[in-house]
């Protein structure tokens, strides 16, 4: 959330980092406090770990990714 407040719009995750569940966290919060207006104002990055880098896993890794 201390990112956002002080400007930063875009945002670099993968699931190794662990931070995914954190950002989520903070785009709810920064909504609900009005410092963006929507989602859209944010442009997250996220990587495909080479392990889900096969036609039948990247969607679940993806879906992951997003909850």
């Amino acid at each position: 959330m201390e990112a956002i407040k002080l400007d930063y719009r875009h945002f670099d995750t993968a699931s190794i980092y662990g931070s995914e569940q954190a950002l989520g966290e903070a785009i709810v919060e920064v909504l609900k406090l009005g410092l963006i207006s929507s989602r859209d104002e944010l442009f997250i990055t996220f990587k495909l770990w080479l392990s889900d880098n096969h036609p039948d896993l990247v969607l679940p890794a993806l879906c992951k990714s997003l909850q």
